[in-house]
């Protein structure tokens, strides 16, 4: 069986590949555009069940080629960052929405499904209390969330219109070892690893829930394995904290204090509290978060202080981004 796995040369995407190559898994067809966010070094690029292409998923004729090849697809790729998507949302428009709509016709043409396709919490908007369920009302706030809904509105609309094999998954805010260090965890970790101060949006308040990208890989990997053709399933971390409050684990890990805090103005549309409700996953597929929160922040820290040489040229290659 061939599995194809876009934007798997970025944080999420190639943890589930490294984390399926370990075990007595499908073989993998990587395509990934190599931008910014995107290396290399995150692949075990001469493993026997491993092709890496490098390209667009808005590449017609490339996608059509690795589509007819493919049995499965796991569609990763994406436009991220919400700090860019306010200062540009065009590449969100057409990698999102576009780029999700090139492999879904490709994927209708050559009969593929499961087509599994990674989305986030943040296509909800933001709740003040409770959690989201899977048919709560997308109201996204960013262009990247605007951009993400879309193209799960539009994944939908294949399995409702065509019978495409459609499955949907949205997750919450991820962590772990490999992520790129625009993000807030590996940007505090090592912006204090080289004695910077750390930005901090407004006082802090906004709260999310923290999923380490291990049982974020193993909640995609369930939904492609049991889920059911045209189900979204949320997958969260269990672990509600404000930036205000990771900011002062991220000190305590990093042997700093509050001088080292930099706070800036706040994000345009910031969304002050996500929260999903897992108990669909959980109750279908048998779906557990394995990680406690301060070990794996800890094992997380750890990482990038040992591994200096991954994330020293990535940071020399962007600027930096804001909690």
């Amino acid at each position: 069986m061939n599995l194809l796995v876009t934007g798997a040369a970025g944080f999420i995407g190639s943890t589930y590949v490294r984390t399926l190559l370990e075990a007595d898994g499908p073989d993998i067809t990587v395509l990934d555009k190599l931008t910014y966010a995107g290396t290399l070094d995150n692949l075990e690029l001469d493993h026997p069940r491993l092709e890496f292409v490098q390209g667009d998923i808005c590449d017609a004729e490339l996608v059509d080629k690795l589509m007819s090849q493919a049995d499965q697809v796991v569609h990763f790729a994406a436009e991220s960052h919400v700090d860019r998507s306010i200062n540009g949302a065009a590449d969100f428009v057409r990698t999102n929405v576009l780029g999700t709509q090139t492999l879904l016709d490709a994927a209708l043409r050559h009969g593929v499904g499961p087509f599994v396709h990674i989305s986030t919490d943040e296509v909800y908007g933001s709740i003040a209390s409770g959690s989201w369920p899977e048919d709560h009302p997308l109201s996204p706030n960013s262009p990247y969330s605007a951009a993400k809904a879309s193209s799960d509105l539009l994944a939908l609309a294949y399995h409702r219109t065509h019978g495409l094999d459609v499955r949907v998954t949205r997750c919450s805010n991820n962590y772990g070892p490999h992520q790129f260090p625009e993000k807030v965890i590996p940007l505090f970790v090592t912006n204090l690893l080289d004695g910077k101060k750390v930005p901090l949006y407004g006082e802090g308040l906004n709260v999310r829930d923290w999923l380490h990208v291990d049982d974020h890989c193993q909640g995609v990997e369930l939904v492609r394995t049991q889920g059911r053709p045209g189900e979204v399933y949320n997958i969260g971390g269990g672990t509600e904290l404000s930036n205000k409050e990771l900011t002062g684990l991220l000190l305590d890990a990093c042997g700093a204090d509050w001088a080292m805090v930099e706070h800036v103005e706040d994000r345009k549309g910031h969304d002050l509290r996500y929260s999903v409700d897992c108990g669909k996953a959980r109750t279908e597929l048998g779906y557990r978060p394995r990680h406690d929160f301060a070990t794996g922040l800890a094992d997380t820290v750890a990482w990038y202080r040992e591994n200096r040489a991954w994330w020293e040229p990535l940071k020399r290659r962007v600027g930096g981004g804001h909690a």
